[in-house]
């Protein structure tokens, strides 16, 4: 006998799920209230990583079904829903996703529909680092320094340098400057 789920999640303790579990009553969806799965839970998290949602995959049994209003409320990362929407067609659960007209994600169409949303967001992905690397070359290219500044003027860098060469340790000089070991660290890379 199908079973029916609904995972509804917010991401703040000031939103409800309310308005989700309404969407999928009228979408026609019968959820019995203790296979409603309510999560305050950010959508950065991974799916398999939220308590809740866990907790669903383990009660989850082949031929069920899970409803879902949208596919961020799976998670904001496409792999990340995809992963999720695998493992569970993997274990014979299908995803409904209202927002895109019901499709059952596990579905050869549903199969489609996530290729493509993946391929997106996988275009998108590969346009930023390319926007940012661009960004970075026309920064450097015009003499702009990149990077954090660093917390020691031109002048403590010279003296760091001077004593470590005399044998000051890391400890000493970060405590003396107010800056980390690793801080001292960059300055005598930089240097070779």
């Amino acid at each position: 006998m199908t079973r029916t789920f609904a995972y509804c999640r917010v991401s703040t303790i000031d939103q409800t799920t309310s308005n989700q579990v309404r969407e999928i009553e009228a979408a026609g969806f019968k959820v019995d209230s203790k296979r409603i799965i309510e999560e305050t839970i950010s959508g950065s998290v991974a799916a398999m990583e939220r308590k809740g949602f866990a907790k669903l995959v383990d009660r989850l049994e082949a031929g069920d079904v899970l409803i879902v209003t949208k596919l961020d409320r799976l998670g904001r990362n496409a792999m990340d829903v995809r992963a999720t929407v695998e493992k569970l067609a993997e274990e014979g659960v299908r995803v409904h996703c209202l927002a895109l007209g019901g499709v059952d994600l596990t579905s050869a169409a549903g199969k489609m529909t996530m290729a493509v949303i993946s391929a997106v967001a996988e275009f998108e992905r590969d346009l930023l680092i390319e926007r940012t690397q661009s960004g970075l070359a026309r920064a450097k290219a015009s003499g702009k320094a990149l990077g954090r500044p660093s917390a020691l003027s031109p002048d403590q860098q010279a003296i760091v340098r001077q004593r470590r060469a005399e044998g000051a340790s890391l400890g000493v000089l970060a405590k003396e400057y107010g800056v980390s070991r690793a801080a001292i660290q960059r300055v005598e890379k930089r240097i070779s």
